[in-house]
């Protein structure tokens, strides 16, 4: 998981505990980011559709998620492009961000040791 541009130690220790000891209740990728809490729920109203993040889920393993968001949106030049692209489609900041989180959680879940 170290190999991934963003992830650090800290971050993968806070992911390896929150897939814990049971990796067969990590039977698909949505799993896992139901687990992380970072699955998209609709929170739609009249003519705008919007989804917004999942608020269960472990809370240690989002803010890692985010933390290596905002890593790669400080460093990396292919999600600052897709930042900007997707802010001139019309999403805000928030949105764009909830969706890279989702995007970071299916590329770890790829990492994470399963039975």
């Amino acid at each position: 998981m170290l190999e991934l541009f963003g992830v650090g130690i800290d971050t993968t220790a806070t992911l390896l505990v929150t897939a814990g000891d049971n990796p067969e209740r990590l039977r698909s990728e949505a799993a896992w980011a139901h687990l992380c809490g970072v699955t998209p729920i609709e929170a739609s109203s009249g003519k705008v559709t919007r989804h917004r993040l999942d608020r269960g889920g472990d809370r240690n393993a989002n803010p890692a998620l985010w933390r290596i968001v905002m890593t790669r949106l400080a460093c990396d030049p292919r999600t600052r492009e897709y930042m900007e692209r997707r802010t001139k489609e019309g999403r805000s900041k928030r949105e764009v961000i909830r969706i890279l989180k989702r995007y970071v959680a299916r590329e770890v879940f790829k990492y994470l040791p399963r039975a």
